[in-house]
């Protein structure tokens, strides 16, 4: 359940969400980054959903960077159709 849509350092609530994968990303400029971090000081409902969301952001990557080891079975038939395909001259 989302709150009262309030405007808090001149961002309201909802420009706030619509940049979040932006600011969590690093891509909104210096100014930018300033005027969400006023308004996530002042709002404890974006604060809170804003932190959620940026360890959600933080721990998918994290998992991702970490592919889980392949089993033997499965590299054993990797490596024979990457030899089949090779023979083929693909």
């Amino acid at each position: 359940m989302t709150p009262a849509e309030k405007q808090v350092a001149g961002l309201w609530c909802s420009e706030v969400l619509a940049r979040l994968s932006e600011f969590v990303d690093g891509e909104l400029s210096q100014d930018e980054v300033d005027v969400v971090h006023a308004h996530l000081r002042g709002c404890d409902w974006c604060e809170r959903f804003g932190g959620e969301f940026s360890r959600l952001v933080a721990e998918i990557r994290r998992q991702m960077a970490e592919p889980e080891p392949v089993g033997d079975e499965v590299r054993s038939r990797l490596r024979s159709r990457l030899a089949s395909e090779a023979g083929r001259g693909l």
